[in-house]
Formats: structure tokens, sequence, C-alpha cells
């Protein structure tokens, strides 16, 4: 069991947008699912492997203090099978570039970009992500 301490893994993502409705419209069709949940000012997906939960929420809800309306802070990079093909996606949809495809040796592969919201958005091809779901696939098929 881990320390009580530790990271155990991302429980929520949170963006912010001005627009919310417009940023709601945008991650749809990024993602192909609409949101599963949904307040006024808050949409949340679930999204990949491990349904890891990416919350969009409307600036005015932002914590007290936060920088808003441009890229900073740390970036969350989402694992993806092709990063110069989401990229491409990414930049076709109204992102801008933030860092083009960047091999960062030992077969990992990262880009970013902005968001047509000021969130920053990162890609990765992450070996180690596909090793852990390969070992965690085998465990249960095991069971």
């Amino acid at each position: 069991m881990a320390h009580p301490h530790t990271l155990r893994g991302i429980a929520t993502i949170s963006l912010f947008a001005a627009d919310h409705e417009s940023a709601k419209k945008w991650y749809s069709e990024l993602l192909g699912i609409a949101p599963y949940f949904e307040l006024p000012g808050y949409a949340e997906f679930r999204i990949g492997d491990y349904e890891h939960e990416l919350g969009l929420i409307d600036s005015s809800y932002a914590p007290k203090g936060a920088t808003l309306g441009g890229p900073g802070g740390a970036i969350v990079y989402w694992h993806v099978e092709d990063v110069a093909g989401t990229l491409a996606k990414l930049l076709s949809m109204g992102a801008t570039e933030l860092e083009g495809v960047t091999e960062r040796g030992h077969d990992f592969v990262t880009a970013s970009v902005v968001d047509p919201f000021g969130n920053i958005l990162g890609v990765m091809f992450n070996p180690h992500y596909l090793d852990i779901l390969a070992a965690r696939t085998k465990a249960q098929a095991e069971k």
C-alpha cells in the first residue's frame, strides 16, 4: 500500500475557460465524446485507459489569485500513440503551438499547445505508460 503522503495518481485535471460552452464543444470534438457529468459552469469527461477526469470549469469559479488568460504553470502530458498527428489535429482545431514535436530520448516524444481558452495541453508518446498498461492488463487476465 502506498504511503498516505505520496501522490497516487491524477484524480481530476481542471481547465478554466471564460467561454465555458465553447470550451465544452471544443473538448467534446477533440475527445470524440460528450461530458459524462455537467453542472452549470462545469463539465467533466472521463478519458483514456484509466478514465482520468478532465474538468472544464467556467473561469469565474477559478481559485482566487489564479492566473488566467494565458499559458502558465505545469504541463500535463496525455499519452497518445501519434504525437505529430495529434499535434496536427490540435492545431487544425485552433490551438496554438507551444512546443513542437520534441524527441526526449529513450522513445519519449512530446509536444504541447495552448488551447483556444488559454490552457496548456501536452501530448506525449510514453513507453512507460504502455508498459504499466500492459502489466495491469496481464495481471487482470491472470485473475
